[in-house]
């Protein structure tokens, strides 16, 4: 996220619901927040689109041997993350000072 920048006020227009939905899950001052994020990922997901057509004009077009294989290595790396977490998170629960009061 963009930190420590200028701001400067836009007006836009939203579906009333999705606003609302949003305003209701981060709270009235979080909502710009919010907005400033999604439209972050979205730059960046157009960035990683330019590069993408870049690499195939390149090189041509992925395989489905080169998706499959990206989609794997994906998953392998999410598998890993999930257990490095829990690894840290029973690790918190052992340093803390309740866990003795618990055993």
């Amino acid at each position: 996220m963009v930190t420590g920048t200028a701001t400067k006020k836009y007006t836009v227009t939203l579906p009333e619901e999705l606003a609302e939905a949003i305003r209701t899950e981060v709270g009235a001052g979080g909502f710009s927040r919010y907005v400033t994020q999604a439209v972050e990922r979205q730059r960046e997901r157009d960035r990683l689109r330019e590069a993408v057509d870049w690499w195939e004009g390149e090189y041509g077009e992925f395989t489905e041997a080169e998706m499959a294989e990206a989609a794997a290595e994906r998953l392998e790396i999410e598998r890993l993350h999930a257990e490095l977490a829990k690894q840290r998170e029973a690790s918190a629960e052992d340093a803390s000072p309740h866990a003795s009061e618990a055993a």
